[in-house]
């Protein structure tokens, strides 16, 4: 009998001393259809793993269902940068990128087939405490504020220009931090940790939600100007009937009270058609960021 304890405690601790190895987040709530074609679509970090699966595995499952010859299956990532990674290494068949990683898969070769939600939503809001008395952007000069990551166009960038715009250099006047999701930088306002937190409406709407005694403590205090949502993606080999299948999905989803329950568990008003040149206009800001505020490209590795 000691024998055979010894030999457990020295297995046990030999399989606690192996390296821990990333892997990528898959769910399905169904089983895996072993006969049909399986494809990954990885959407990016709008909210933690465990939320991400809650809001759109119903997407995934409907699709599954109504193109039965295909099985999707929803991949999560731990933040920003292992996103962006995948989309560099073309691993995902299918996206659901933020407007500036929309550029980036063009350039490795996905295309648009559709925008989640309504343009008018993608904007960044900023978040304090109701007993903070900031009134003025001009008054978070000398204090910390919080973002998700440093690519996050809405709830990072957009912001930062909206204080570039109000007198403020944000290189020099702020103490900024990147907090790896939007939870967690509305959390950083919360708990005072910071003077203000940047985010954007989708994921305040899911916050108040979920915590509604802290967002009660929480107001909005500034918002950005609009510019376009969040896209859909398939990667240059996917096959177009497909795609051409999951776009008509997507954009006819409003019609069933069935497709307006996923959204509404998606905070996500509609899907509409898209096409790869309607982001053009993304990349006219970030060129215009760039020169006035600071470098987006060489943040994407930090």
């Amino acid at each position: 009998m000691k024998k055979y304890l010894f030999t457990l405690i020295i297995i046990l601790l030999f399989a606690c001393e192996q390296p821990a190895t990333e892997k990528a987040l898959q769910y399905s709530r169904s089983p895996s259809n072993h006969t049909a074609l399986t494809y990954r679509f990885a959407i990016h970090p709008l909210h933690n793993p465990q939320k991400l699966f809650e809001a759109y595995q119903p997407l995934i499952d409907y699709i599954n269902l109504k193109i039965p010859e295909i099985d999707i299956e929803l991949e999560a990532s731990i933040d920003y940068a292992s996103y962006e990674q995948k989309i560099r290494d073309r691993k995902p068949d299918l996206l659901l990128p933020n407007p500036w990683q929309t550029l980036q898969a063009r350039d490795n070769g996905y295309r648009v087939i559709a925008m989640a939600g309504d343009a008018d939503d993608f904007k960044g809001i900023f978040i304090v405490r109701k007993d903070n008395n900031i009134q003025k952007p001009i008054e978070l000069k000398g204090k910390r504020v919080s973002y998700p990551a440093q690519t996050a166009l809405a709830a990072t960038i957009m912001p930062q220009y909206f204080l570039y715009t109000n007198g403020i250099d944000i290189n020099q006047d702020l103490d900024n931090i990147y907090v790896g999701s939007q939870e967690s930088s509305i959390m950083n306002a919360y708990l005072g940790k910071v003077a203000a937190a940047a985010t954007w409406p989708l994921p305040w709407r899911l916050f108040q939600k979920d915590h509604p005694e802290k967002a009660n403590q929480l107001k909005v205090i500034w918002q950005t100007p609009s510019l376009i949502n969040n896209s859909v993606m398939v990667r240059d080999d996917f096959p177009k009937e497909i795609s051409q299948k999951i776009q008509h999905l997507l954009i006819t989803l409003a019609d069933s009270p069935e497709g307006k329950a996923i959204m509404h568990g998606m905070e996500t008003a509609r899907f509409t058609q898209a096409e790869d040149a309607d982001y053009d206009v993304v990349r006219s800001y970030i060129n215009n960021f760039e020169s006035k505020v600071r470098p987006v490209e060489s943040s994407i590795n930090d």
